[in-house]
């Protein structure tokens, strides 16, 4: 799983796995895009049935100017995920430096109607090199 999601981060039972790739497909360079897609997947190692309800991103570019995004669920979705189960779902974050770093948080209820937020590990985007 290591190699598959090199990041990771376990809050309360909920485990966020992060894999990204850089898209030379959808970047132009010469034009200052960068584009990156990441899969994330959400498993529930608890006891109890939880549900993403929101959304938290802090994305810095690399010239260190940072962009929050904050939403309700996740690709159109509020995924209720129950015990042993897991969710998948993959999104993109265009950039206009070859560099930065996202981090962040999903804010998750339990059955029991508590919420907490999972962290989001924090994970590179790393460009190709670019002949200056």
């Amino acid at each position: 799983m290591k190699m598959l999601f090199p990041h990771a981060a376990t809050t309360r039972g909920v485990t966020v796995r992060v894999s990204v790739s850089f898209l030379p497909e959808q970047s132009e360079p010469g034009k200052g895009r960068w584009f990156w897609a990441y899969h994330i997947r959400l498993e529930n190692t608890g006891a109890a049935a939880v549900q993403l309800l929101h959304r938290q991103w802090t994305i810095t570019d690399g010239r260190g100017a940072r962009h929050e995004v904050r939403g309700e669920g996740v690709v159109g979705e509020q995924p209720v995920i129950e015990p042993g189960a897991s969710y998948d779902y993959v999104s993109g974050c265009p950039l206009q430096t070859p560099t930065g770093v996202m981090e962040g948080s999903y804010v998750m209820v339990s059955e029991d109607g508590s919420s907490f937020e999972a962290q989001i590990p924090r994970f590179s985007l790393i460009g190709p090199a670019v002949a200056r």
